[in-house]
């Protein structure tokens, strides 16, 4: 055990002096959190622009349609059919959104039309727009689809959930967890192997390049204390590398959905018991992360071809962690959480949709310390083979 400490501290000594390795850790949870909060203040703004006032001119324009619409906020200004071409030429110079012409006697019109026996075409209401200027176009989406709706009710046959107006028995804990379970798994997988990869790499590879590696393998340390000391310090290292992203993206996660307080997303809906779980369920799958990693970088002979020889993991890993934004729901049978990396996502699902049994997630804890019990054997026969550590 002490020389596993030893390893462990010599690895924690050189990530912790390395001023760019730390930067790097931490730049990109900066950054996550930087695009997020801009991606989430930027759409607000186009979709909800601040204090803007549409302006809509209508000729004709009936009690009934100035009623409809004064209901959804939005004013109109009647104008005389001679003002038309004026109305249009505010319209290219951008003075106004929406022009609306009626026939007259418009709700008479309506009233008598029967599309079953008319003879004619039904009642027409011209709008001109410019398809340039957004909010114009979006004047013109909003009011159509008002009109089209109004239209429907004019031949109004039954009505659908007319006095009940919280028929979503969805709370608004269902609907944070339902988001965040399907966006974090994937995201915590990539940012956790991400982390690996740099660390892993840089610690076996890099080590075996330059050849320091070689100075330990001929020490009196135990090359299965060399491999475990590195597993952990790796997991460690990994694990504090991981958790700054994850919390910069659980941050930026109610600004990027809707902003702030008031957004979709509340990440005030998990108890400490949900921390703890995540908490062991992120550490043991870093164990069998950094196995993994460095059983590649352990065969690799220069950091550009271990960088090459991850990538098929990292497209596994990705696609794992995708696995767990589909499909019906968390399964509830204890074999899937004992198959490695899939089995952890969807503990991470079932804990972030607040679904999950307790049972399986320990199942799944204990599948990844098997697993990379497992890892840590087969690193420690490489690094017992002079053939593989000392090959050119």
């Amino acid at each position: 055990m002490k020389n596993i400490i030893t390893i462990m501290s010599k690895e924690f000594t050189r990530f912790f002096t390395d001023k760019r390795m730390v930067l790097m850790t931490i730049l990109p949870a900066v950054l996550i959190y930087v695009v997020y909060t801009f991606m989430g203040t930027m759409m607000a703004r186009v979709v909800l622009p601040d204090e803007y006032a549409t302006r809509v001119f209508a000729v004709n324009a009936p009690a009934s349609i100035t009623q409809v619409l004064q209901a959804a906020d939005i004013r109109i200004e009647n104008i005389g059919a001679n003002e038309t071409p004026e109305a249009k030429e505010r319209l290219i110079n951008k003075e106004a959104d929406l022009l609306m012409i009626f026939p007259a006697d418009f709700d008479a019109l309506v009233e008598v039309y029967d599309l079953q026996t008319a003879a004619g075409p039904a009642p027409n209401i011209e709008m001109y727009f410019l398809s340039t200027e957004p909010n114009s176009a979006t004047a013109y989406h909003q009011i159509t689809a008002i009109l089209d709706l109004y239209e429907t009710s004019l031949v109004n046959k039954f009505d659908i959930n007319r006095d009940n107006t919280n028929a979503d028995l969805a709370t608004a804990e269902d609907v944070a967890a339902s988001i965040i379970s399907m966006i974090m798994p994937m995201l915590l997988f990539i940012f956790l192997f991400s982390g690996c990869m740099g660390l892993a790499l840089e610690s076996i590879t890099g080590e075996k390049e330059r050849g320091t590696l070689a100075t330990l393998l001929v020490s009196p340390l135990k090359r299965s204390e060399l491999a475990i000391g590195k597993i952990l310090s790796l997991a460690v290292l990994s694990f504090l590398s991981g958790l700054v992203t994850a919390i910069a993206t659980i941050l930026a996660l109610p600004n990027l959905m809707g902003g702030g307080t008031d957004g979709m997303v509340d990440v005030n809906i998990y108890s400490i018991t949900d921390y703890i779980l995540l908490a062991l369920i992120i550490l043991t799958v870093l164990l069998v992360m950094v196995a993994m990693v460095s059983i590649v970088s352990a065969f690799a002979k220069t950091l550009k071809e271990a960088g090459q020889a991850t990538m098929p993991l990292m497209i596994v890993v990705m696609l794992v962690g995708v696995s767990g934004m589909f499909g019906g729901g968390v399964p509830t049978e204890p074999f899937y959480y004992m198959i490695p990396l899939y089995g952890s996502v969807q503990s991470m699902s079932g804990i972030f949709s607040l679904e999950y049994s307790t049972v399986n997630i320990i199942v799944a804890c204990i599948s990844n310390l098997v697993f990379a019990c497992i890892g840590g054997y087969i690193l420690t026969k490489m690094f017992n083979s002079e053939k593989v550590m000392f090959s050119k």
